[in-house]
């Protein structure tokens, strides 16, 4: 007798990045659009696939793991991608850079008889992917990520998953011609110094007095984040020589306090085709020094081509964002930092604590079972040795004077 096997299960099937997604990713990049992107346009980087990602698998393990992309396929075929990279250098915070997705059709194939299938949402599909990588990188404890305040869906597949608000940040842009006007004067650094790895406790510390402390809890930087290693220094090298680009950093140094009290690090375009970028972090006691450090990164954007300048602000810094709406800066985006913990993924039972016991079982179990028995030391204590008597004639020679309880008074 012949019978019916049942239909075929396709199932949703999360992986790594392979070489021959590269086209699905781009197409499904350029569907969703440059509103959806998740990256910061200064400290971020935008979901860029090219033929050498095929060298993944060749790079070192530290180059991999800031290139690490998953996808879900269905069927063979590509319906979303996620990127996120390590946020410190003791991979305990974690980045969302980008997410996109479609709908896509799971279930029993179709083309059996009676099959039927579930229509995912982009949503859904967003979400697989997020839980994918949540669990999939164990070491991550906190994870981060930016978006447009004005993408309502973005915002609200973050929310359900878990993410919550920390700071809002806005981005300015300074023409060329601000550029100029600024850097008409010299700028007051009297201390103005090079960086190097042996200032990466000094830039540490400033990193830690510029930020709140729910803010810094979520980054857990560390002084490793501030150093540079052989490997990534050729690698920069070679990204600025690809790219046209040169980075040009410093640090104003505070030799009373012996601490360092502002940074700066440009990142310059030569040949004109993308605006410069900035970082700056200024101590919250040293205020002034938003004028002085304008000043020197608009005299260093003289020396390339002439483009505008584009620097970000945190709403937890009020200082920087009256200074540049006073010297006429735009501001062009505004964007939400949301970060959520992963501390749920332990197991949630409560350990055997004394807190946990009963009062009765702790006091029964503090009672003896059975009479204790003296040991040697307790018998020997309680054993009164008897003084030797002493006469008459050897007390009085050795001047021992009467007790006074003697009624005789001998």
């Amino acid at each position: 007798m012949l019978t019916r096997e049942p239909p075929t299960q396709r199932k949703l099937n999360i992986r790594p990045i392979h070489y021959g997604d590269l086209e699905a990713i781009a197409r499904l990049c350029a569907e969703q659009g440059p509103e959806h992107r998740t990256c910061s346009m200064v400290q971020g980087e935008q979901l860029m696939l090219s033929s050498w990602r095929k060298l993944l698998g060749w790079l070192p393990l530290p180059w991999r793991q800031k290139l690490a992309y998953y996808v879900a396929d269905f069927d063979d075929r590509v319906h979303g991608v996620i990127r996120v990279s390590p946020f410190n250098r003791a991979q305990t915070t974690w980045r969302i850079d980008q997410i996109a997705a479609e709908s896509a059709l799971c279930g029993p194939d179709l083309t059996e008889s009676g099959g039927s299938a579930t229509l995912v949402s982009a949503s859904d599909l967003g979400s697989e992917l997020m839980r994918y990588c949540l669990e999939k990188i164990w070491q991550a404890r906190t994870w981060v990520l930016e978006l447009d305040d004005t993408d309502q869906d973005a915002l609200a597949l973050y929310r359900q998953n878990g993410f919550q608000l920390i700071a809002k940040m806005t981005y300015w842009s300074l023409s060329a011609a601000q550029l100029v006007e600024l850097a008409a004067r010299e700028p007051d650094l009297p201390n103005l110094r090079s960086v190097s790895n042996a200032d990466a406790p000094l830039l540490y510390q400033l990193d830690n007095m510029a930020m709140p402390p729910l803010v810094r809890q979520v980054f857990d930087r560390h002084p490793q984040d501030f150093k540079t290693n052989l490997l990534e220094s050729i690698g920069s090298l070679l990204q600025q020589w690809i790219g046209n680009t040169e980075t040009v950093s410093g640090y104003v140094f505070e030799p009373q306090r012996q601490v360092a009290i502002g940074y700066f690090q440009l990142q310059l375009c030569r040949d004109g085709s993308q605006p410069h970028q900035a970082q700056l972090t200024v101590h919250p006691a040293y205020t002034w020094l938003y004028p002085e450090i304008m000043v020197q990164m608009a005299r260093v954007t003289q020396a390339v081509s002439a483009q505008s300048l584009q620097v970000v602000s945190a709403d937890y810094h009020p200082e920087r964002e009256e200074y540049l709406q006073r010297i006429g800066a735009d501001p062009i985006a505004h964007t939400m930092m949301m970060s959520r913990s992963v501390w749920h993924k332990l197991r949630e039972a409560k350990p055997a604590t004394m807190e946990n016991l009963q009062l009765a079982d702790m006091l029964s179990g503090l009672q003896p079972a059975q009479r204790p028995v003296p040991g040697r030391i307790s018998i020997l204590r309680s054993i009164k040795h008897p003084q030797p008597k002493v006469s008459e004639p050897q007390r009085r020679r050795f001047g021992d004077k009467p007790h006074h309880g003697d009624p005789t008074g001998c």
